[in-house]
């Protein structure tokens, strides 16, 4: 007589150490190229993280003119972006960006993008996308044309938001970060690319974990403005670096450096 035997569950794996989807083989897919320019590399011809953050941003108001959507949904917050660092981009270098979407509800959508160079460099990423209505400042449903379009790339439309990154401020001190009028967005906002110059700044020097591919993660959980007092406060563990942004011990967001993979 067959026994039946209990099977333990399988683990899935967290989020932070699970790999980027796989670029898809049809349905929509926005596909660019771009020059890497001087002003976006650090001092060893690396292309820094804020100006990834630049090249995704720029990609993704392309994609919305190719789409013909710019006027019908042009205001988006984003959520959470992951950058995979995964053989870095030098200094020149011709990019080919790839941008389709890996799960979407009617309100938000993740945006994936992969960033080649001729040079061999490769930069996997992914963005937590809201659709704002910026008269109320709430997520507004996209239109069924646009949700129709980016189902084509990805099986996830019940898409939800599940933070990854929630350990608490830590206690002591912060280091003081000034933010510039330049930094500000339409929504009043520090603009996206912004906080990238303080995960540069204070993760560049840990060769440890940036000289092998690696990954950044960060959640923007609540705005900041210009003349509000920012200061970052850090941890470090044996495999990854934390920073909080906080404005008066509030945290506003929180970014992570870890291994990739």
């Amino acid at each position: 007589m067959n026994q039946l035997v209990d099977r333990p569950t399988p683990i899935e794996p967290h989020p932070l150490t699970r790999p980027l989807a796989p670029v898809p083989g049809s349905g929509h897919i926005f596909d660019v190229t771009r020059r890497l320019g001087t002003v976006d590399m650090d001092e060893n011809q690396y292309l820094r993280i804020d100006g990834i953050a630049r090249h995704l941003q720029d990609a993704g108001v392309d994609h919305l003119v190719h789409m013909d959507a710019l006027e019908s949904h042009p205001h988006w917050i984003c959520r959470r972006t992951v950058i995979d660092v995964l053989s870095p981009i030098t200094w020149p270098a011709q990019l080919r960006i790839r941008r389709w979407c890996s799960g979407i509800s009617p309100r938000w959508c993740t945006m994936r993008a992969r960033i080649d160079s001729d040079n061999g460099g490769l930069i996997e990423t992914e963005g937590f996308w809201i659709h704002m209505n910026k008269d109320t400042m709430s997520p507004s449903r996209v239109h069924d044309e646009f949700f129709d379009l980016m189902c084509t790339t990805t099986d996830e439309h019940r898409l939800r938001w599940k933070q990854w990154l929630d350990a608490p401020l830590p206690d002591g001190p912060g280091t003081r970060f000034p933010l510039r009028r330049t930094d500000t967005d339409h929504f009043q906002h520090i603009t996206n690319t912004a906080y990238w110059h303080a995960v540069h700044e204070f993760t560049a020097d840990d060769a440890e974990l940036t000289q092998s591919p690696h990954r950044f993660v960060l959640e923007y959980n609540k705005p900041i403005r210009y003349g509000e007092p920012l200061d970052i406060h850090t941890t470090r563990t044996s495999d990854a670096l934390t920073l909080w942004f906080s404005v008066d011990h509030d945290p506003r967001a929180i970014a992570q450096l870890r291994p990739a993979g």
